[in-house]
């Protein structure tokens, strides 16, 4: 761990210590004084720091907080396996069977081509970000260059939630695949708690047993996690071609001739649940800083992963539902009971194993991205700067990786899957939602550079295309009518062919560009906030409970901490970083260069 010290440096390092410097170094923290007196500024503190916006080079130069570089040891090769490690796990083998019986039937194949259409259209916004901003942050990175600092706080905790939420889901499907193996009911592995209520009684201390494995592999070394997710993926993928195959030799024609018994809205509610299949390759933008050459390694790597599974997923979809009646498929082990039902009995234990291997990639990965995510957010201060150390054996994010997987242990302890997979795809779709109008908004406006008409036109086509996309979402969920649609997608579709004719570009891309836009992003934000009207309302308020909880945070912890960083860099020369969302006080991209150059040997800095 590393403090300010004035050697010249910056940073006196030290042993792991857990002192309250560790958590709250900040001014407004070193006294009860300084804590109520900060109380007493939170409005005007808030109205700061809601108007200001991060800088592309100061994201990258708030690194040096972790006090140790993470190694740059990936390439594109790495990021495809991680994407597809990250991607292929719980969703697939679970869910499919799930949302088959109970929402589409055969029709779950129509199902995963929406999500995965969405999914497909976040990675290109994700893209471009992680290639020109290359660091561990991700998406709470990108929302604070673009939407500014309190947007990117209340992703970021959803982001913590999403990754939280996700690997407990899978390590609690690890432990039903692992009760098929060894011909067991999964409630065999769990113990019942009567005392708690219906949904969190159901404990489970073998997912708590393969988090703990996974947390060794994920501090030892990013590269060496590669290396095993590799293997794991190749067996994988040996093991879902096999399913195909067997499968569609077993395949019975007559199982589809109810295709779509739920129509086509029972498709975009399954289709908002299995969303949640898609969940994990975000993980791999944050892999962008130990990434060897960004601008190549990360749209070849995130695009071809997403490919190759929506591909496999549409395939595994189309063999389990021409294999058994939808009515007859297992909710828990889909694949393993319906290889049983046509006399393959033996075949369930290589689809358990090859599911076993799977959801160990989505842990690993996940463990990984997780970490790197709280470690961004960290050295913004937003979080404890504790959790932003990175090993100098390691080049890890040690305290980060064990804090995270502690919490994603307990959540698989207790919470069944049906609870956990709504909640996630909620979390997640909404952060999509949000990088998509953030790379209109980097696109479009530019502080200094964007005048304010144009300004005024972008965003009331903004506000209109979100607008659109909630109307259209919120009609889908009240009414089986069709008329409002008539109204609310042209009126997206003006709003879009408003900004490719009336927004002039205000940056274009340095070295890797979206395609199609305004219409691919914008299309993101319409399909992300669709989705999300398919989602249970049970969901949302569980989803707003949380919300809540960050903003009592940030309200009484993360505004302070992150404003008196801010302050304690203003004075300095590379300061001048920041950039307000209000016209004229963010500097040019040269002045910006400048400022970086006139360092000279200083600690690095971030607003």
């Amino acid at each position: 761990m590393g403090v300010l010290s004035e050697d010249g440096t910056g940073l006196r390092r030290r042993g792991c210590s857990c002192s309250k410097e560790d958590f709250l170094p900040e001014e407004s923290f070193r006294s009860w004084g300084n804590y109520v007196s900060a109380l007493k500024q939170t409005p005007s503190r808030f109205m700061d720091r809601v108007l200001t916006r991060s800088a592309d080079q100061a994201e990258l130069e708030v690194k040096s907080r972790s006090h140790n570089e993470m190694k740059k040891t990936l390439n594109w090769w790495d990021l495809m396996w991680f994407g597809m490690g990250a991607v292929i796990g719980a969703g697939i083998f679970v869910l499919t069977g799930l949302e088959a019986k109970e929402h589409a039937g055969p029709a779950v194949v129509l199902s995963y081509v929406v999500s995965g259409i969405s999914a497909l259209l976040s990675v290109f916004c994700y893209t471009e970000f992680a290639v020109e901003i290359p660091v561990a942050g991700g998406s709470f990175a990108y929302l604070r260059v673009e939407l500014g600092e309190f947007v990117a706080f209340i992703a970021a905790g959803n982001i913590i939630l999403e990754y939280i939420i996700g690997g407990a889901a899978v390590a609690r499907s690890w432990t039903s695949y692992l009760a098929t193996l060894c011909n067991q009911d999964p409630d065999d592995f769990r113990i019942h708690a009567s005392a708690l209520t219906d949904d969190y009684n159901e404990l489970d201390p073998i997912a708590i047993g393969i988090i703990a494995v996974i947390c060794l592999f994920a501090v030892f070394s990013t590269k060496g996690s590669s290396r095993l997710n590799y293997i794991a993926s190749v067996v994988h993928i040996v093991v879902i071609l096999f399913i195909i195959i067997a499968g569609l030799i077993n395949a019975d024609t007559d199982n589809y001739r109810d295709f779509a018994p739920y129509k086509v809205r029972g498709i975009f509610k399954a289709s908002a649940v299995l969303f949640f299949a898609y969940v994990g390759f975000d993980a791999v933008a944050t892999m962008a800083e130990e990434t060897k050459n960004p601008a190549r390694d990360i749209p070849i790597g995130l695009v071809g992963s997403m490919v190759i599974t929506t591909t496999l997923y549409c395939l595994l979809a189309i063999t389990l539902c021409l294999m058994q009646p939808y009515k007859d498929i297992d909710k828990d082990a889909p694949f393993s009971v319906a290889f049983k039902a046509v006399g393959m009995n033996w075949a369930k234990y290589v689809v358990a194993a090859g599911a076993l291997k799977g959801m160990t990639s989505v842990l690993l990965v996940g463990a990984v991205g997780q970490a790197r995510y709280l470690t961004h957010i960290a050295r913004t201060h937003m979080m404890p700067p504790w959790f932003a150390n990175v090993s100098p054996k390691t080049g890890t994010p040690i305290n980060a990786t064990v804090v995270m997987l502690a919490a994603t242990a307990i959540v698989a302890f207790f919470t069944k899957l049906d609870v956990l997979a709504n909640l996630l795809s909620i979390s997640t779709l909404f952060i999509f939602m949000l990088v998509s109008v953030a790379l209109l908004v980097r696109r479009y406006y530019v502080s200094g550079v964007t005048t304010t008409a144009d300004r005024n036109k972008f965003i009331a086509c903004i506000a209109l295309i979100l607008g659109s996309s909630i109307a259209t979402s919120a009609y889908w969920g009240v009414t089986e009518d069709w008329i409002g649609y008539c109204i609310t997608v042209p009126i997206w579709i003006l709003a879009t062919i408003g900004i490719k004719v009336f927004v002039p570009h205000a940056r274009d891309p340095k070295l890797w560009g979206v395609p199609l836009v305004p219409w691919l992003p914008s299309a993101s934000i319409a399909i992300n906030i669709f989705l999300l009207g398919s989602i249970d309302s049970a969901s949302f308020v569980r989803f707003g409970v949380w919300t809540v909880l960050l903003l009592i945070y940030y309200i009484f912890f993360g505004l302070h901490a992150s404003y008196d960083i801010a302050k304690e860099y203003e004075g300095k020369d590379y300061a001048m970083t920041l950039k307000k969302t209000e016209e004229g006080n963010t500097l040019s991209t040269a002045s910006m260069a400048v400022a970086a150059d006139q360092k000279n040997g200083h600690a690095n800095p971030s607003t």
